[in-house]
C-alpha cells in the first residue's frame, strides 16, 4: 500500500542526509522488506541527477554464513562489495529485518570473527556521505511490542521532521559541551565521571542516522571512573543482555555483571584489547522518541537518556580507541538522573538547564 510518508522519508534521505548531487553514484542497500523505501530513494536519486545503484540484502544470508561457513568463509570480504562502496559518493542503508532474533543462537566468537573481517568495509562506508535508517516491519514492531501500524506511526513521527531546526539546537549544545573538561552521569546505582577535555562533540541532526537526535563524543581513554547501571536491555547481534552493571577504573571495565546473558557480555568485552574501554558517550535529544523499542537506532536517541558504547571510537571526535566492537548501552536519566558539566548541572530528570 502506498504511503506518502515513505516518499517524504526518501526525500529527506536523498536531499538532506546524503545531499546527492548530479553525476554522483548513490549506493542504496537494504532488506527486500523495505522495497517501497528502496524504490522511493531510487526515484529521488534519479530526480537529483544522481546515478542510483541498488544492493538488496536477503535476511538469511548472514545466518547461513555464520552457521555453515568455515574459517575461509569468515575471512572472506567480497571484492565486489568493496568496489561498490569505493565507486559510490553516497550510501543509503535501510535496515528491514523480518526476524530480529535470527542470529540469537549464533556462536559469539564467530560473530566477532566476521565483524573483524568486514571492518574495512564498514570503515570505507564511514568515509562516504552515508545514512542508516529503518523501515517498519513486523519483526521491528514485535520487538517494540507494537502493532505494525503503530510502529509505522512511531518511526515516521521520529524521522519526518524539520532537521534544520534540530541542528540549530545541537550547535548550542555542542558549544557548551566542548567548553567543558569533565562530564558526570548520576542516577540510580550510577555515578560515572568521564574526562572530555579537548574532545569534539558531533551533533547528529539527521545526516547519518534516521531517526537522529543526539550529540556524541569519545571520552579520554584513561579518564573514565565510577559505576553505571543500565536501565534498558543492551542488544548486540541479536543477543539481549539485561541488568548490565559496569565498574570503570582509569578508563577500563574492571567489573561487569548482568542478570541475563552475563557470559555473553563478558565474552564480548574480551573480544580484543579495546573492547573494555569506551569509544563513545552520547546524549539523546529526540523528544519524539519516548519509549524503548529494542532498536538502538531509535533507543540511543530517546530524549533524556545517555548512552555509552564500549569499543571502537569515531576518529572525528578525537577518540583513538580501536576495537572490532561498538556496543551502545543506554542509561535513562528521566527519573532521578542528572548530567553535570564541570560540577554544574546541565540536565535534571531529562530536562535541559541550558541558558537561552
Amino acid at each position: 500500500m502506498w504511503d506518502a510518508r515513505v516518499d517524504e522519508l526518501a526525500r529527506i534521505l536523498v536531499h538532506y542526509s546524503t545531499r546527492v548531487q548530479p553525476g554522483e553514484t548513490a549506493l542504496i542497500r537494504g532488506g527486500v522488506a523495505a522495497t517501497p523505501l528502496l524504490l522511493a530513494c531510487y526515484r529521488e536519486v534519479l530526480r537529483a541527477g544522481g546515478l542510483p545503484v541498488l544492493w538488496p540484502d536477503l535476511d538469511d544470508a548472514q545466518r547461513l554464513l555464520l552457521s555453515e561457513g568455515g574459517e575461509a568463509h569468515l575471512d572472506f570480504l567480497p571484492r565486489a562489495q568493496v568496489v561498490a562502496v569505493e565507486d559510490a559518493q553516497c550510501v543509503i542503508r535501510v535496515d528491514a529485518p523480518t526476524n530480529a532474533r535470527a542470529l540469537s543462537q549464533t556462536d559469539p566468537a564467530r560473530m566477532v570473527h566476521l565483524a573483524k573481517t568486514v571492518r574495512p568495509l564498514r570503515e570505507l562506508v564511514l568515509r562516504r556521505r552515508w545514512v542508516l535508517c529503518q523501515y517498519p516491519t513486523e519483526a521491528l514492531a514485535q520487538e517494540a511490542d507494537m502493532a505494525l501500524a503503530d510502529f509505522a506511526d512511531f518511526l515516521f513521527g521520529a524521522t519526518n521532521r524539520d532537521w534544520s531546526a534540530v541542528r540549530a539546537f545541537h550547535q548550542r549544545l555542542k558549544a557548551r559541551l566542548e567548553a567543558g573538561r569533565e562530564l558526570r552521569i548520576v542516577g540510580p546505582d550510577t555515578d560515572l565521571t568521564l574526562g572530555i577535555a579537548g574532545r569534539t562533540w558531533i551533533p547528529a541532526s539527521g545526516e547519518h542516522n534516521m531517526p537522529d537526535g543526539e550529540v556524541f563524543s569519545a571520552p579520554l581513554e584513561d579518564q573514565v571512573n565510577g559505576v553505571i547501571a543500565y536501565d534498558f536491555p543492551a542488544i548486540h547481534a541479536g543477543r539481549e543482555v539485561e541488568g548490565i552493571r559496569l565498574v570503570f577504573r582509569d578508563g577500563a571495565v574492571v567489573e561487569a555483571t548482568a542478570r541475563k546473558n552475563e557470559a555473553y557480555l563478558i565474552q564480548t568485552l574480551d573480544a580484543d584489547a579495546g573492547a573494555r574501554r569506551l569509544g563513545e558517550v552520547g546524549i539523546g535529544t529526540n523528544e519524539r522518541i519516548t519509549r524503548f523499542s529494542k532498536s538502538i537506532l531509535f533507543d540511543e536517541k530517546i530524549g533524556g537518556t545517555a548512552h555509552l558504547a564500549v569499543g571502537m571510537a569515531y576518529r572525528e571526535t578525537g577518540g583513538v580507541n580501536e576495537s572490532s566492537i561498538h556496543w551502545d548501552m543506554i542509561k535513562d536519566l528521566r527519573q532521578g538522573g542528572a548530567l553535570y558539566l564541570d560540577g554544574q548541572p546541565v540536565q535534571e530528570n531529562g530536562r535541559w538547564l541550558l541558558e537561552s
